[in-house]
């Protein structure tokens, strides 16, 4: 009991944000009448947090280097802008245009990121100006009308699922297929790593935990490929979400640029005096979120299908909101993938169940506020009890 307490207490922030998650979905579960986890419902809650979750990936990095991006949202708008008039309006390939679109991203983030990082302007007021002139530019390319609709094969990168090469009737056999593959990776990589970390000398995990997580992450895993499966299958968003949280996970955790990005964020001084380009780590981290918010515009465009003056309207609110319930620190230095998708998970399935319960939106807004001030509170009390 003493280790299992020992644990969670070297572990709060990860730990404490996951129960949450559990809590608030078992509660409007009920309170919904088994709506929340309904197969329809669960594929519903994944189109509409995609964007969101992918913006959260691209800002806990800018906030783990001790930054923020308030512009991410006007971004996204603009970037939905320019798809629509390069594919709806002259008719260009949706492929290049994506890439295009990708393209203009990492220069959008190249520009705010030299202010931030070589002219040493806070990223507050040089992302403030990017979210007034990437708004401006928006109205001016749509002059305030949407431009619809998209191609088909565009819409898909949104709206599509993954076809079923089993032709199974009534269930989706390949998202089955696929969860247990997952199934059989996960239990790999967990039984490995802590095998690694008996061979170098770290205390692992009592063997109790171990298989009560990994039986948990198993059963977790489990459950969502059946809902899933019984729908219409696997998303493919869901897909590209999947890739970019193991990619960036693997980046953050096991690379040298990971590190680099934590020792910035933690004490850039102390970083720059150890030999590290800590303005070229900001510029790219900037020139990343400018990536991530072109993508999360496309995405709200094809599920749209259509660019609006309005898109992109409070993402960054959203973004910021998930990497700090997620466990980000305000500070800088700290935060992760997997924590950042958390809380924007928590915000979705608020949202969501919301909703279902028909609270207006004056209500949702209150309570996602309280929720955000909570989380930061709690970060800062740990902090300083530690």
């Amino acid at each position: 009991m003493k280790t299992f307490l020992t644990i969670i207490q070297n572990n709060i922030r990860q730990y404490s944000m996951t129960f949450a998650l559990l809590l608030i979905m078992l509660l409007f579960q009920v309170l919904t009448n088994g709506v929340l986890l309904q197969p329809l419902n669960i594929t519903n809650l994944i189109l509409q947090n995609s964007y969101i979750l992918i913006l959260a990936i691209g800002m806990v990095l800018v906030i783990i280097t001790g930054h923020i991006d308030l512009s991410v949202g006007s971004i996204a708008a603009f970037i939905g802008a320019l798809s629509a008039i390069l594919m709806i309006q002259m008719n260009m390939d949706p492929f290049f245009t994506v890439l295009l679109c990708l393209l203009m991203g990492a220069i959008v983030g190249a520009w705010q990121g030299f202010w931030v990082a070589y002219v040493k302007i806070p990223a507050f007021i040089v992302t403030l100006a990017g979210m007034l002139i990437f708004r401006g530019i928006t109205l001016i390319m749509l002059q305030g009308q949407s431009i619809a609709p998209f191609p088909p094969a565009f819409q898909q990168l949104s709206a599509g699922f993954l076809p079923d090469v089993f032709n199974g009737s009534g269930i989706h056999w390949l998202s089955l297929v696929i969860g247990i593959v997952l199934i059989v990776s996960l239990v790999f990589i967990e039984i490995r790593a802590r095998r690694k970390q008996i061979k170098n000398g770290f205390d692992p995990l009592p063997r109790t935990l171990f298989f009560l997580k990994v039986a948990g992450m198993v059963a977790v895993i489990g459950v969502f490929a059946y809902i899933l499966a019984d729908y219409r299958g696997i998303p493919n968003i869901l897909i590209l979400l999947i890739v970019l949280i193991a990619f960036y996970s693997f980046v953050m955790k096991k690379t040298v640029i990971g590190r680099h990005i934590y020792a910035v964020g933690g004490n850039e001084k102390a970083a720059a005096l150890s030999g590290i380009k800590t303005k070229r780590v900001t510029f790219m981290v900037f020139v990343n979120m400018g990536v991530l918010a072109a993508l999360s515009g496309l995405i709200f465009a094809a599920r749209l299908n259509a660019a609006t003056p309005r898109a992109g309207n409070l993402f960054e609110l959203d973004a910021i909101a998930a990497s700090f319930i997620g466990g980000a620190s305000a500070y800088g230095g700290v935060g992760s993938i997997i924590g950042a998708v958390i809380g924007g998970l928590v915000m979705g399935v608020m949202n969501n169940g919301m909703s279902i319960l028909g609270l207006g939106i004056d209500w949702q807004q209150a309570i996602k506020g309280l929720v955000l001030l909570a989380a930061v509170a709690f970060d800062i009390m740990n902090k300083k009890r530690s």
